[in-house]
């Protein structure tokens, strides 16, 4: 304990013994697997750790790098066994021939997203397959641990020098050489291939050619490089200056992709494209300097090993990282949802007040979505006591809040806590870099978001009972009876109430409310990626039945409007289809809106009288119904922060202490995000008073942030 671990692995007696059954192992007359099988035994032994290990990560680094120079000082002690050793390694090395190596090793290169996902996932179930054709195979089972990169690259000159005599000679340094310039070959293919695809193209800015793009100008000038000396400095200028102008067309794309859209595909497309630019870049130092590892047999070539060296190790980081499906739908879906708010970032809706005079627009426009949600509970309450088969009645419910969604809609009116598309865009923009202003700006437009949503609310609430109890009670003159039975409107009572289920249906709720905005997104991401107000408004028969002047006022129309179409609709589906879905699981799970909850209970309290208002079950199913409002809001907006926060790719920690902000401004200042806004100048004086007291409190904003840093 006193002296660690190391003196365990070091002990020259116990590891020349170690080497002893390691070494005389290998037979040069052996199969190709039995020698690569060698080869990644000999790997573990350079890079076991116990268990157990008083050592740090620097301190096993320089345990590798000694029990490096251990084996070679062992073989030069023992000339046999090192020829054998030389003869396996140079054989298998001769026989494991391709470009594959530095062409694949960690790069994407299947033509989609899903295929890449797709291998990605068969690699994680399917066992590693060496093959005698692809060394790369070989070469990540040597090194499965990405420590192993920083491990390669602290290894000095002298033992590189001496690892690369015993393993390779001229003729397989040729080979490689060739196998780099082959790599570079290849990678250029397919760089041109994607850079004058019409996908690329279309996005690219100035408008040129196919033949003036630097992507078929890098192919030139890399073949003529390739024909020419390594050390051609004008030819080596020209490439890596092509290169960097084909990277920087890359950014030119992601700038587009606001005009015509984001799709996974392109967006994959363009990350395997910067990557193999990447490669390229390293190989083209890998060729320019002194053929690569191969100048590691003479003096004058620790530029040449340096340079393989840190190709190497890049072929290992890389190779990790792709292995990683986890790592690569999160760097896609967070470009994704970057591109995704950046490209609604413009388009406001009418549900977001900006001051008071919008909160009271809102608060009308609340008051008749309400009114129409009064029918909308009604036909509910009838449709669910109907005695339906689950699916028939989920597709009942379906199109019942489908017409009443898009009726809102039509009308102008607002429906709660349905989430406009744009929250997270609206968040995302307010956020910059997220320092002590950026923060200021979260906040502020957290809270012009949840005072839109409480406005609706209001709404909704103030309309929704009294037109339900007026349309309960003209059924009743014109039926002669109630819209429930006692025992129905019992049960409705029991379901809403606040002690049992509903917060946990109101939470699941949320979840449906923010998934439905991000439908709405999509629809609109998808409109523009397809380009159909464009396709509308110059369709031949549309033209020709329409006019001119009427298509594309349609078409201005569709842009306009697509958003709150398709996230009405896949709320409503998801609202009526959820229970369904969960019940055929078998799971007792249900939905719970606030204003078809509010409708509801309105009905049950007519159909039972006036007394039923003094009983404890009537205002357990009114908390219920308040406990439905706050989750349903604050679980749809905590998601649709986690979205914004996400597109931005601040690392865990920054996201964390916006999110600690947003709560704790709730918990200090809750009717900041109820009440509307007030007048510039007295919200300045109350913003100065605040600060002074969350300075006393630790809770300003600039404090999170200054502690976060």
């Amino acid at each position: 304990m006193r002296h660690g671990m190391q003196a365990r692995y070091m002990d020259r007696h116990d590891v020349g013994r170690q080497l002893e059954v390691l070494m005389r192992r290998i037979d040069p007359a052996a199969s190709w697997h039995e020698r690569a099988n060698w080869m990644i035994d000999v790997a573990e032994w350079l890079r076991h750790r116990p268990a157990v290990s008083l050592l740090d990560r620097q301190s096993w680094h320089q345990v590798r790098r000694q029990r490096l120079a251990i084996m070679l000082d062992w073989l030069d002690q023992h000339r046999d066994v090192r020829r054998s050793v030389q003869n396996a390694l140079q054989k298998t090395l001769r026989e494991a021939t391709g470009p594959e190596l530095f062409s694949t090793t960690g790069l994407p290169h299947e033509p989609g997203f899903f295929g890449e996902l797709a291998e990605r996932l068969a690699r994680l179930l399917l066992p590693r397959h060496l093959s005698p054709t692809d060394l790369s195979s070989l070469f990540t089972a040597m090194f499965p641990d990405a420590d192993d990169a920083a491990w390669l690259l602290e290894l000095d000159n002298e033992l590189l020098v001496r690892l690369w005599k015993l393993m390779a000679d001229d003729g397989i340094s040729h080979m490689y050489w060739q196998q780099v310039e082959e790599a570079i070959t290849y990678l250029t293919t397919t760089v041109v291939a994607d850079g004058i695809s019409p996908a690329f193209r279309q996005r690219l800015e100035p408008k040129m050619p196919m033949r003036a793009t630097p992507f078929l100008a890098l192919r030139r000038e890399m073949e003529s490089w390739l024909r020419a000396q390594p050390g051609d400095i004008g030819a080596l200028r020209s490439v890596r200056m092509l290169v960097a102008v084909c990277h920087a067309q890359t950014d030119r794309i992601y700038a587009h992709l606001d005009e015509y859209g984001v799709s996974v595909s392109l967006v994959y497309r363009v990350e395997r494209m910067r990557a193999h630019l990447q490669r390229i870049g390293r190989l083209i130092d890998v060729r320019a300097g002194v053929p690569g590892v191969v100048g590691a047999a003479g003096a004058g070539s620790t530029a040449g090993a340096g340079r393989m060296q840190l190709l190497l190790a890049d072929l290992i980081s890389a190779h990790h990282h792709r292995d990683s499906v986890r790592g690569l739908m999160r760097r896609s879906f967070a470009l994704l949802a970057r591109k995704m708010v950046e490209r609604n970032a413009d388009h406001r809706e009418q549900a977001i007040a900006q001051d008071r005079a919008g909160y009271r627009k809102v608060l009308r426009a609340g008051l008749l979505g309400g009114a129409v949600m009064a029918a909308t509970a009604l036909v509910q309450s009838s449709l669910s006591h109907w005695g339906a088969t689950h699916f028939i009645d989920g597709v009942l419910a379906s199109l019942n809040y489908a017409v009443s969604f898009l009726l809102i809609a039509a009308l102008g009116g607002v429906m709660a806590t349905r989430q406009p598309a744009v929250t997270a865009p609206a968040l995302a923009a307010r956020m910059g870099e997220l320092d002590a202003e950026g923060m200021r700006g979260l906040i502020a437009e957290s809270g012009r978001l949840l005072r839109s949503q409480s406005a609706g609310i209001f709404g909704n609430l103030l309309a929704v009972i009294p037109v339900t109890v007026a349309l309960a009670a003209l059924g009743w003159l014109v039926l002669g009876r109630p819209p429930m039975s006692p025992e129905q409107a019992r049960q409705d009572l029991a379901a809403l109430s606040l002690v049992g289920p509903t917060p946990l249906y109101a939470a699941m709720t949320g979840v449906l409310l923010w998934l439905a905005s991000l439908a709405a997104g999509f629809a609109d991401n998808w409109f523009a990626l397809r380009r159909v107000g464009e396709v509308v408004s110059n369709h031949r028969r549309l033209v020709h039945g329409l006019g001119p002047l009427r298509a594309q006022r349609l078409a201005a129309w569709l842009e306009r409007n697509v958003a709150t179409i398709a996230g009405s609709l896949a709320l409503a589906l998801m609202l009526g289809m959820a229970p369904v879905v969960a019940a055929f699981f078998s799971l007792p799970l249900d939905v719970r809106q606030v204003t078809l909850a509010a409708g509801t209970l309105a009905s049950a309290a007519f159909s039972l009288g006036w007394q039923a208002l003094a009983t404890p079950s009537f205002w357990l199913a009114a908390g219920g119904v308040a406990i439905t409002a706050l989750l349903s809001v604050a679980t749809a907006f905590a998601c649709a922060l986690a979205l914004a926060l996400r597109s931005r790719d601040l690392p865990r920690r920054a996201r964390n202490v916006a999110m600690r902000a947003v709560l704790r401004r709730f918990v200090v200042r809750p009717l900041f995000f109820i009440l509307p806004e007030r007048p510039r100048a007295a919200v300045r004086d109350e913003s100065a008073g605040d600060d002074d007291d969350e300075d006393d409190a630790g809770d300003d904003e600039d404090s999170q942030q200054r502690h976060a840093a």
